[in-house]
């Protein structure tokens, strides 16, 4: 098969001809046919992940048909469509038991515990417990957009954030998380304040839904800001960027009472960031985590992708080809353009 390799950390990415993977006896191997390009991802090549072994493909934001399947594998049938949530569970440990797949003890990831979707085809184990099958109304591009960006977004605002018609939820961070997370509150009745540093990414947040927007490059006091313009301060508000900084604005602008959801990544030197627990203590806020999405809770946001009620499409920047999405995803820390990119040739 083609695929996307690096030898090296923040090294050279090249298109090379590897072998075709197979199915172990509770997995399945899937035709790529979108695949989302993620900041993850160049974390991964970055070298920030410790579970990554050179050489390396990447990519876990896929969508495809099955191509085939292991032996004990009882629910998925050779072109079936699919997705994936990036967290692939065991469905056996404590967590899994618990129905808390996204934290399962015995995780992998493609992109990072093994090689990834950058490819023709990518094997994944236990099947049963990790596909999600596509609507017939959701394309394979759309499919790869929900990646890991949308399905994290959506846990982070309705089972994390717990958000609420007519609450303000603030949104640090227009990337391809924070629009996600934009659309998903707006849909169901919030009204949201986008924050970012880039006017264009601003406005594609209004368009998304934001209700309000600041533009941190131009405010000396980025929470302050958020709290006049939310009457007191968000309910709710989430770093999807991740750095020091924005995660600090996100305690900061909250109301009393209120929860902050981290879902932005804070690796390397940036992996353990000053938080205002003062802040925290006297006004009981909430500091809460937010890591994907189990496949056994896809149902919800498909069903609302289907209806028409989400619109993960109106996210999509562009589609590359696989040899285009190399310098796609070796550009990600210059934040160029609005939306998300999705390799949909191969």
């Amino acid at each position: 098969m083609k695929a996307a390799v690096y030898e090296a950390f923040r090294g050279p990415i090249r298109i090379q001809t590897v072998p075709d993977p197979a199915p172990d006896e509770c997995g399945a191997v899937i035709r790529v046919r979108a695949n989302g390009i993620c900041r993850s991802d160049w974390h991964g090549w970055m070298g920030h992940d410790p579970d990554i072994r050179v050489p390396h493909v990447p990519g876990h934001e896929l969508a495809g048909e099955v191509e085939a399947v292991g032996s004990r594998v009882t629910r998925w049938r050779r072109g079936d469509r699919v997705t994936v949530p990036f967290v692939c569970a065991c469905g056996a440990c404590p967590q899994c038991a618990s129905g808390n797949h996204q934290v399962c003890d015995r995780q992998e990831q493609p992109g990072f515990t093994h090689w990834g979707s950058f490819a023709e085809f990518v094997a994944l184990h236990y099947a049963d417990v990790n596909l999600v099958r596509l609507p017939d109304e959701v394309d394979f591009v759309t499919a790869a957009s929900l990646g890991c960006r949308f399905a994290t977004s959506f846990r982070a605002i309705v089972a994390q954030g717990r958000v609420l018609p007519g609450q303000w939820v603030a949104v640090h961070g227009c990337g391809g998380v924070g629009l996600s997370a934009i659309m998903i509150a707006a849909a169901l009745g919030a009204n949201v304040v986008g924050v970012d540093i880039q006017e264009d990414k601003l406005r594609f947040a209004e368009w998304l839904g934001a209700a309000r927007t600041v533009n941190a490059s131009e405010v000396s006091d980025v929470a302050q800001a958020v709290r006049d313009l939310t009457g007191g301060g968000a309910h709710v508000s989430v770093d999807a960027l991740g750095s020091p900084a924005t995660c600090a604005n996100s305690v900061l602008c909250l109301r009393k009472r209120g929860r902050h959801v981290q879902v932005g990544l804070l690796l390397a030197e940036q992996s353990a960031p000053p938080v205002p627990m003062d802040r925290v203590i006297a006004r009981e806020l909430e500091i809460l985590g937010s890591h994907g999405m189990q496949a056994h809770r896809y149902g919800e946001m498909l069903a609302m992708v289907a209806a028409g009620k989400l619109r993960p499409d109106r996210l999509i920047g562009k589609t590359v080809s696989l040899e285009e999405a190399v310098e796609e995803l070796t550009a990600m820390d210059r934040f160029r353009g609005t939306g998300v990119t999705v390799i949909n040739r191969f």
